[in-house]
């Protein structure tokens, strides 16, 4: 048992490590979490995208990803492309001061749209296959052949910790941006993100 606690630990770790980083992802689950819109569908999303890849990758899904190094190529620059026109439409929140509360801007999102988008910044982004699928993985494996699965549940374990907290802790952050110039650094700061991430999907291969 000591085993066993000692790997899901270690999955813990790991899988905290490659999530907790500013990100796409985590940028938009920040803002949607401060602005208390569809939090739950949009964490669960992420938890739950997270452990699916987890789960292929511990159980050696990752050569499909070797052998095919098309499918990476094609995420990134679909990727890419997502993430200049998501990056875009932050840039124009933040320059047009138009529609601004202390509660945010005005046009509140679907939960279609909060989705949808959530699961484009996830899936579309090659990064996350060669860390969760590829890394986590290949790291899962040398654990042995129960001792990979307990690894991997700490990783979800370890997912689903930090999204719920990114998620609904945001909202600790309502008193820092109960002023519509916050939300306007914020989406400066989002825009900023978004635009460098897709620029070094291009640039990084």
């Amino acid at each position: 048992m000591t085993t066993a606690i000692q790997d899901v630990l270690a999955g813990f770790g790991l899988g905290l490590s490659l999530i907790v980083a500013i990100g796409a992802q985590n940028a938009f689950v920040l803002r949607q979490g401060i602005r208390r819109e569809h939090v739950l569908p949009v964490v669960l999303v992420c938890a739950l995208s997270d452990a699916v890849l987890i789960v292929a990758g511990v159980s050696g899904i990752g050569f499909v990803i070797e052998r095919f190094p098309l499918v990476l190529d094609i995420l990134r620059w679909a990727g890419a492309a997502f993430l200049v026109a998501y990056g875009l439409l932050a840039a124009r929140r933040a320059i047009s001061p138009s529609g601004l509360t202390a509660e945010g801007p005005g046009t509140k999102t679907s939960l279609r749209a909060a989705v949808l988008t959530v699961i484009a910044l996830t899936w579309l982004n090659p990064h996350v296959y060669l860390d969760t699928v590829l890394l986590l993985g290949s790291i899962a494996n040398t654990h042995g052949e129960q001792g990979r699965w307990w690894f991997a549940a700490g990783a979800v374990l370890g997912s689903v910790v930090w999204f719920t907290a990114l998620g609904f802790g945001a909202r600790l952050l309502k008193g820092l941006f109960a002023k519509p110039i916050a939300w306007r650094v914020l989406d400066a700061a989002i825009a900023v993100v978004m635009v460098t991430l897709a620029v070094l999907l291009i640039v990084r291969h």
